[in-house]
């Protein structure tokens, strides 16, 4: 058997070819090929996976169309009981199954009946986990049939006899029983000897924390590598790289693939280019206008953006659809949370998990909505679940952070968001958060390293400047802290927006009062003006603006030797106050 494994997996691998997509019309055999052997399996997913690919690709003439599988002495014997097996396997009656296969000797016989009593295994613990949404902490409920597959599969995974599929369940079986490392080695091979099958790579994917992992493995040179390297970039958040790889497998034919449409809607959320992603998925829904995969990602981009009606029209849509799929939850979830209505949409993220508890997306966002309802330990819990399921879901720990700032725990705090940063080092939000706990921790040189930073990246919330001058104020550097207002009032304007932000008047207080004390009066009094037009500093602007001009009546003049080397840019200034033109800033200078 062992060696007839091996020379099948050796055509498989051939057939498998190099990265490359020359040949189109053998890339769609093969994924024919293997969608069908995926179904006989009952691996529904990785069967759908390559079928969608394959309908993207140009139809093949009857001549070109992949033989049925050659059938063995072995696979002719067992056919009765597997037929039997796999109806009692579709209609998820798995311990009927696997009792009709046992002693079958042919590959795909065997997989199912081990595949049978790991999912048999897996419903058990659902229905137990699903029994008690509380605190169930990790290990409290198994999976009873790991330990016995395990030895099973390991006997003849050192005789041999495991083919592609086979490696793939036992990395399953490792992975579940947290042997990663034994787990990584086994998709890998896996992967090797059947190339084609996507399920595997898949693995993998949750298995890579790095890109520094990701160099040490020893992968097969086939063009379904490309399709996993575009994947695990876009989970490891290196998304110029993933956008790269989608638009070269574009390129290569695959234009039309509603998989690859989506990721590259996905790449464009997790980088927080909203246009983009939401164009994009509303291009994909006119496309597969029943597609319910992704459609919780849609609805977090229509919840960011605040657009109601969008987000209603969708949840009624999903719930015509299928409303029991755990996306379909989280969407009306998201829904009932932009109302407001926390409760009730923790109560869908929590119908979200009774469906599926290893679904990521419902853990963080029910740990958002208990934090909406104060419920800190609730929220510790959920986000505590959601690392469980995956741990670079950066969302979580910043979420577990935001739980222990509350809870005033700020070396908790820390610990959580320096793991989200390192996550997400270029997003300026964690940046953030983690120069306010070093600041709450008086560790100042690090916060104003952190809130650098944050403005080096691309602020998103237009604050970090705000928090540095404020902490150079602190440290009496009134000159820097002027430099940061300056640079954040210009940052403000030149963005076009609608100067709602509280700092603002902050900004033109703190300044109008510096340049008063240099004495530096046309700079004062066009920031006590800009003062006057805010509520909390019109008082202040009108009492500035009386003393300069006491001082001006009593023949004080403006200083010319103080050191000044910025200004208010003169868009800025009030009409009839004349100031200096200057250039844009160096903020160089002050770079902790």
């Amino acid at each position: 058997i062992g060696r007839a494994c091996a020379m099948a997996a050796a055509a498989v691998v051939a057939a498998a070819g190099g990265g490359d997509f020359s040949d189109l019309r053998e890339i769609k055999k093969q994924l024919l090929s293997v969608a069908e052997r995926s179904r006989e399996r009952g691996l529904q997913h990785s069967g759908k996976w390559a079928a969608e690919l394959a309908f993207a690709l140009e139809p093949l003439p009857l001549s070109e169309l992949p033989p049925p599988p050659v059938l063995t002495e072995e696979d002719a014997r067992d056919l009765d009981a597997y037929t039997l097996a796999k109806s009692y396997f579709d209609l998820k009656e798995y311990d009927r199954a696997a009792y009709f296969l046992q002693g079958c000797k042919s590959q795909k016989a065997y997989f199912l009946y081990m595949y049978s009593r790991y999912l048999s295994g897996e419903k058990k613990k659902d229905d137990e986990t699903v029994d008690s949404l509380g605190p169930l902490e990790k290990g409290q409920v198994k999976n009873e049939a790991l330990r016995e597959l395990r030895v099973e599969l390991s006997k003849k995974h050192k005789a041999q006899e495991l083919d592609g599929f086979g490696l793939y369940l036992y990395g399953v079986v490792l992975r579940k029983l947290d042997l990663v490392k034994e787990a990584i080695d086994v998709f890998v091979e896996a992967a090797h000897v059947l190339p084609l099958h996507w399920g595997a790579w898949l693995e993998l994917c949750n298995l890579i924390t790095d890109k520094e992992m990701l160099k040490f493995l020893s992968l097969p040179d086939t063009w379904m590598k490309e399709f996993f390297l575009a994947h695990i970039y876009t989970e490891l958040q290196l998304i110029e790289e993933a956008l790269q790889k989608y638009q070269s497998l574009i390129d290569a034919g695959f234009s039309k693939s509603t998989y690859i449409i989506s990721q590259i809607a996905v790449a464009y959320h997790n980088i927080r280019d909203i246009d983009k992603a939401l164009s994009i998925f509303n291009e994909l829904r006119k496309q597969d206008p029943y597609r319910i995969e992704n459609m919780d990602t849609f609805s977090n981009l229509l919840y960011v953006r605040s657009m109601k009606p969008e987000l209603s029209y969708l949840a009624h849509n999903l719930c015509e659809i299928d409303k029991y799929r755990v996306e379909t939850c989280c969407v009306i979830g998201n829904y009932y949370s932009l109302r407001s209505q926390h409760e009730k949409a923790a109560l869908y993220f929590q119908r979200a998990l009774k469906l599926n508890p290893r679904y990521l997306g419902a853990w963080t966002l029910m740990g958002h909505e208990y934090m909406e309802m104060k419920n800190t330990s609730a929220a510790i819990q959920a986000y505590r679940h959601a690392i469980e399921v995956n741990k670079r879901d950066y969302r979580a720990w910043y979420g577990l952070g935001q739980t222990y700032e509350i809870l005033k725990m700020p070396f908790y705090c820390l610990y959580y968001y320096r793991r989200a940063h390192q996550l997400r080092p270029n997003d300026s939000r964690m940046l953030v958060a983690l120069g306010e706990c070093y600041e709450k921790l008086n560790q100042l040189v690090e916060a104003k390293k952190c809130y650098w930073r944050a403005y080096a990246v691309g602020d998103v919330e237009k604050m970090a400047l705000v928090k540095l001058a404020k902490l150079h104020e602190q440290l009496n550097e009134s000159e820097q802290a002027a430099q940061c207002y300056i640079k954040y009032i210009q940052d403000i304007y030149s963005c076009g927006e609608v100067v709602e932000h509280l700092e603002v008047s902050t900004a033109f207080r703190y300044l109008a009062q510096y340049y008063f004390k240099c004495k530096l009066w046309d700079e004062a009094s066009a920031c006590a003006q800009k003062c006057c037009a805010f509520n909390d500093t019109r008082e202040e602007g009108k009492a500035l603006l009386r003393q300069i001009l006491q001082l001006r009546n009593q023949g004080e003049t403006s200083s010319t030797d103080v050191a000044a080397p910025f200004f208010l840019p003169a868009s800025l200034s009030a009409n009839n106050t004349p100031t200096r033109r200057v250039s844009p800033l160096n903020l160089s200078s002050v770079t902790p």
